[in-house]
């Protein structure tokens, strides 16, 4: 019998436990992962609903994604459709990290209750103190905004945080991608400045400069390799 006050005792004892409980926290959690996944999805789906002004909550989301998400296809920077792609699959934030050419490029295909077609890009990129992502909704000629939606992972309340207001993203309703034929993503800059380019912009974050720089960037860095896709629908 082991004496209980022994050191052999204690290792025993300290390696059952650690092991009954790394097997009952393994057990939960692939117990819940089709829940977490479940969940991961109907926030995604709320999300993209959301770049549209469609409201809905955690009991509906499944079934309005399904009524107006009438398409789903992904297609390469040349604009042509990549056959067997899963856009809703796809990891946004790991594409981003590639060159254009190589980027895989989901697009949602909406269909409102006036009938009137829109398409989501979904948009990654990094704020001050970490990701930031969204998406952009398109009226059928590929290039004025409808809507906009974003969020963070981490920005400060009241400062960066504030990308996920609508003060902030129903600025962009209205903005154009092109200008005199060119295609220039909507950008952000300080509140009383110009862009230097002639692009359509929205006023920054007061306060938020660092974020709001990254909304800017990754505006420009996911949407340009849309660039013809969106003039194959304008012609």
């Amino acid at each position: 019998m082991i004496n209980k006050q022994s050191n052999v005792y204690t290792i025993v004892y300290i390696t059952v436990m650690v092991i009954v409980v790394g097997a009952a926290l393994a057990f939960t959690s692939m117990s819940l992962k089709d829940k977490q996944l479940e969940n991961a999805d109907a926030d995604k789906m709320k999300q993209i609903l959301q770049s549209v002004h469609v409201a809905t909550d955690r009991s509906t989301v499944v079934s309005d994604y399904g009524k107006y998400i009438v398409n789903t296809f992904v297609v390469n920077s040349l604009g042509q459709q990549i056959e067997d792609a899963d856009a809703f699959s796809i990891d946004v934030a790991a594409e981003v990290k590639k060159p254009e050419a190589d980027r895989a490029l989901p697009v949602y295909e909406c269909r409102l209750d006036n009938n009137e077609t829109k398409y989501i890009l979904p948009l990654s990129g990094m704020g001050l103190w970490g990701p930031i992502w969204g998406y952009v909704a398109l009226d059928a000629d590929g290039t004025t905004i409808y809507g906009a939606f974003f969020d963070h992972q981490g920005e400060t309340p009241g400062l960066g945080a504030e990308i996920t207001k609508p003060a902030f993203t129903d600025q962009f309703d209205g903005k154009h991608l092109f200008k005199d034929g060119a295609f220039q993503p909507v950008t952000v800059v300080k509140k009383g400045q110009l862009p230097t380019n002639g692009e359509d912009y929205v006023d920054g974050i007061s306060g938020g400069t660092i974020t709001s720089k990254g909304v800017a960037s990754m505006l420009d860095d996911c949407l340009r390799p849309y660039r013809a896709f969106l003039e194959s629908l304008s012609k």
